[in-house]
């Protein structure tokens, strides 16, 4: 499967954003899926995932009351609505699908993702 981020850009704090991960090449019913992000100078870090059901989520702990995470199957897409942007949100945001996960299960390691995205980059000003 490939998936193709979109959706960043240039907000001031306080603003919003959704990003979107559209796949191609396989349907992206088959994957859990997953969002991660690297700021400047930093490692690369979950930031949300969202079981191949679509019924659970997990969200890394300073995003979990800012940020959703949802799929539309019918649209091979996964999204991230991004509320209450903060300069330290500021990074290069990935996408990425497991192929092989339990039904119900989010996974929060970027090890376990076999396929990424090539990021889409959001810039929160102060």
């Amino acid at each position: 499967v490939q998936l193709q981020a979109s959706g960043g850009g240039l907000v001031q704090a306080g603003a919003s954003l959704r990003l979107s991960c559209a796949a191609s090449g396989d349907a992206l019913k088959n994957y859990g899926l997953g969002w991660f992000r690297q700021g400047p100078g930093k490692e690369r870090e979950f930031v949300a995932a969202i079981s191949r059901s679509g019924a659970n989520t997990n969200y890394e702990y300073s995003v979990k009351d800012r940020f959703t995470c949802s799929r539309d199957n019918a649209k091979n897409t996964v999204y991230l609505q991004m509320n209450s942007l903060k300069p330290e949100d500021t990074a290069v945001y990935y996408c990425a699908a497991k192929s092989i996960t339990y039904y119900q299960r989010p996974y929060y390691k970027a090890a376990d993702y076999d396929f990424w995205g090539q990021g889409t980059l959001v810039t929160v000003s102060s």
